[in-house]
């Protein structure tokens, strides 16, 4: 008892009207970029210039929120020898550095 219904006087579609449905989707991929992908790309950056200056006698901390003061540094290896209690030394892989604190800085209230 359901007839099927038919479109009645579908056309083809003009390549103006294709074009305009492909608006919002780089509307949004604009967005996208400039709201998440640019200020990532920023941050990496940031953080390599960090990982790449690190200093002898600097306090850092790691990503697992450990604070150390740094005691060895080599440019070519991909870890650095930090102290973390006196006389306990570890090894810390550069890009598990999370922040660098200038001598006598005081911490940050939360």
């Amino acid at each position: 008892m359901i007839t099927p219904a038919f479109a009645q006087g579908a056309g083809a579609a003009s390549g103006a009207e294709v074009a305009l449905q492909f608006v919002p989707f780089v509307l949004i991929f604009v967005i996208m970029y400039f709201l998440i992908l640019r200020p990532q790309q920023r941050r990496l950056k940031d953080h390599q210039g960090m990982v790449k200056n690190l200093r002898r006698e600097d306090t850092i901390v790691t990503t697992g929120g450990l604070v150390g003061r740094v005691t060895k540094v080599t440019d070519d290896a991909p870890e650095i020898e930090v102290e973390i209690a006196p006389n306990v030394r570890v090894k810390v892989v550069r890009t598990m550095v999370s922040e660098v604190r200038v001598k006598g800085a005081p911490v940050k209230a939360s």
